[in-house]
């Protein structure tokens, strides 16, 4: 647990909202954090104790407990911890321990209040969406349809004992719905098979399921909330709850369900990837993330939340194979630096990512070693494929000797596109511009970021291009206020939501960090950062970031709907499958993104 100045810096400095602070301020930050070594099962605060400051952790993991010493969360590198206290009267709201040894970053308070009140993109990370009152589970205030199955295994009452029990072998269940003409008459389960059946001596291929069934079971209609599901099954001792909508069942329950929701959490995840030893053990862990996106989406969390702690599995993946690789392959003979590009370095991935991704080498690196680097990046990507994160179609990938280069290549790859932006230059800087440190020695890419930004923004004809090739994604926009689908094939109807829904606005963002040289890579911090260094109005960023809202909120609950119902995600989305409201507000948010964009072409970002 390194915790040398240079290594705190690097450190803070890939860390949101840090990273959209102005240089001279972040550097004044930097300055006032001070580490803390605590050994593993120490307190870091108890409630009601008056709080020092924020904590960053740079290392280790924490755990968070409410009053009743129930779990609210575990934490991970990056995450912070006492903002809630903070925010509210200077006391811990909860009860903090390191699960393991941990290196915490602790920001004094007064210097957290100043920067609440001097930079809106640091208050804004802190209190969006954020309550100050602690509760215990997020899960219980979930709709019961967010985690039932569905739809329900069922039987009739005349059915025999011998037949109900190979239906739930074949389906894998615990428990089966007796329906008759469609309304919901007893439940059974295998506790029933054993004590009322087995038990008993009865002749399971001649005795009726109507004989051995719970008659006239107990459920819950379709708006319940999974408190209720608590309520009930604590209240009748019961382990199955049919839901149903008027008399017809539409789904079960069970307390399985409910064990496996709450397992399934980013943290969780991370925490799973950091001890696998395999790539195959972790696809294991990286299969769960299409449930975990039905349960964020579930939970109203903003499209920001969700796709950063998506995103962070993906990082969490990537340092564990990076890890694995090492300890086949041998050291490293030079440092380097594993980044990633694309949706995942902007922190913005969904349910469908490939991969990016790229390596600095250090300058001193010479040809014999190349046989190294070579087998450590086909390792890496070959075990992010096994996870779920295919290999890019544009070969965009560490597996490409293009991408996996010493420092100097990469600044004379970054000088030569500035310089000669033509179509292929424009892209590639484009995906480049994207880039965020993953794993290796972050001290690589800083300087070389901050050098490639001054460059970039002073050459005009270059930012004139960057536009050029930020209007190539248009919204999809029809006449008469209708949308411009596709017209053939099977996405008949449909429209992207991907490359002519978000991909527009993070081309925009883009381009406005290129002309405040601002360092933020995630799409929503380049606009919140641009607004602040009025490189957009006010107005602009206002009406911009609601439309991305809008737009990459859709995107997640399409996806999260696609995979309730048993399909793989997509980008593709019906708009008109929404309702009048939604679909109006959509095409709204449209009209914004494509606004902008005629005053960038026309020169007026700034004063839009």
């Amino acid at each position: 647990m390194a915790d040398s100045a240079s290594d705190i810096a690097a450190f803070v400095e890939s860390v949101h909202p840090y990273d959209s602070l102005p240089r001279d301020e972040l550097q004044r930050v930097i300055r006032r954090f001070e580490p803390r070594r605590l050994k593993g099962g120490s307190k870091i605060y108890a409630l009601n104790e008056h709080l020092p400051g924020l904590f960053l952790i740079m290392d280790g993991s924490v755990e968070v407990r409410d009053s009743s010493d129930s779990l609210i969360s575990q934490l991970f590198p990056r995450n912070t911890l006492g903002e809630r206290g903070l925010l509210a009267d200077g006391r811990a709201a909860t009860n903090a321990r390191a699960l393991t040894d941990v290196l915490l970053l602790m920001l004094p308070a007064a210097e957290f209040t100043r920067l609440m009140s001097e930079h809106p993109v640091y208050s804004r990370f802190f209190t969006r969406g954020k309550s100050t009152e602690i509760r215990r589970s997020d899960l219980a205030f979930r709709k019961v349809t967010d985690l039932m199955s569905s739809p329900p295994i069922v039987c009739s009452p005349d059915d025999t004992v011998q037949e109900a029990a190979r239906l739930m072998r074949s389906h894998r269940v615990s428990s089966l719905c007796i329906v008759k003409e469609g309304r919901l008459v007893g439940i059974i389960t295998t506790g029933d098979l054993t004590a009322r059946v087995l038990a008993e001596g009865l002749e399971p291929a001649r005795t009726p399921i109507s004989a051995v069934m719970t008659p006239a079971p107990v459920s819950l209609g379709e708006g319940a909330l999974v408190s209720d599901v608590f309520n009930l099954m604590l209240e009748r001792r019961i382990a199955h709850l049919p839901i149903s909508e008027g008399e017809r069942v539409i789904g079960m329950v069970t307390q399985t369900d409910l064990t496996r929701y709450q397992a399934t959490s980013s943290a969780s995840m991370v925490s799973e990837l950091s001890r696998a030893t395999s790539a195959t053990e972790m696809s294991k862990i990286t299969a769960r993330i299409p449930h975990l996106l039905v349960q964020l989406v579930g939970g109203n969390h903003a499209h920001e939340v969700v796709t950063r702690l998506i995103t962070d599995i993906a990082d969490a993946a990537t340092r564990r194979l990076i890890l694995l690789a090492e300890a086949e392959l041998g050291p490293p003979p030079v440092p380097y630096l594993w980044l990633a590009c694309g949706s995942q370095g902007r922190q913005e991935q969904t349910g469908v990512s490939d991969q990016d991704n790229c390596i600095f080498i250090d300058d001193s690196f010479v040809e014999s070693h190349r046989e190294w680097f070579d087998r450590f990046a086909r390792f890496v990507s070959d075990g992010l494929n096994t996870c779920g994160y295919v290999y890019c179609p544009g070969d965009m990938m560490a597996t490409n000797r293009r991408w996996c280069q010493p420092v100097k290549v990469w600044r004379e790859y970054f000088r030569h596109w500035i310089e000669t932006p033509g179509p292929m230059a424009q892209m590639l800087a484009s995906v480049m511009f994207d880039l965020r440190p993953i794993a290796g020695t972050a001290e690589l890419f800083r300087d070389l970021q901050a050098e490639t930004l001054e460059r970039a923004s002073r050459n005009s004809i270059f930012v004139a291009h960057m536009i050029g090739n930020s209007l190539k994604h248009a919204p999809p926009l029809g006449l008469l206020r209708g949308f411009a689908t596709m017209r053939a094939g099977e996405r008949r109807n449909q429209i992207d939501m991907k490359h002519n829904g978000v991909v527009p606005v993070n081309d925009l963002g883009r381009v406005y960090a290129l002309m405040g040289r601002l360092t933020p890579v995630n799409t929503r911090a380049r606009l919140l950062t641009a607004e602040e260094a009025a490189v957009i109005s006010q107005s602009g960023a206002r009406d911009l970031i609601a439309a991305y809202d809008l737009i990459a909120e859709l995107r997640l609950r399409n996806q999260a709907a696609q995979v309730k119902a048993g399909a793989r995600p997509d980008n593709y989305l019906g708009p008109y499958d929404l309702g009048e409201f939604e679909r109006s507000h959509l095409r709204d948010a449209f009209v914004v993104v494509r606004t902008m964009q005629s005053a960038l072409a026309n020169g007026r970002a700034a004063t839009f």
